[in-house]
């Protein structure tokens, strides 16, 4: 069975707010950590039957690329909710929220 890492650095600052995030995996092309400036982890917890998130995002990210970071997100989790369901409806509602989504930030930059 192969096993796979993948590990995140956050340095804070005095009151606990991001200044660094950097990311490795054991399976990721590229070798050594890789500064990000966000990252969004769900977590499904089978016995509560609810979801746990870590969301996390440094103190020099502009608001417009943390609005494309969720808009990015939640359409991923169309194509994933098509890939593990089956559902098109649902993974089509996703996407048309989305689109308006981008409409909204276009017409209301930061």
């Amino acid at each position: 069975m192969k096993e796979s890492t993948i590990q995140f650095k956050v340095v804070l600052d005095a009151q606990n707010v991001p200044e660094k995030i950097e990311w490795d995996a054991t399976d990721k092309p590229q070798g050594g950590p890789t500064e990000t400036k966000s990252v969004s982890i769900s977590l499904w917890d089978h016995q509560q039957k609810n979801t746990l998130r870590i969301d996390l995002w440094s103190k020099d990210m502009p608001v417009d690329e943390m609005k494309r970071f969720y808009i990015d997100c939640i359409g991923g989790l169309a194509q994933s909710a098509l890939s593990a369901t089956g559902d098109e409806v649902m993974s089509q509602q996703i996407n048309e929220l989305c689109q308006r989504l981008v409409a909204h930030v276009q017409k209301n930059p930061s």
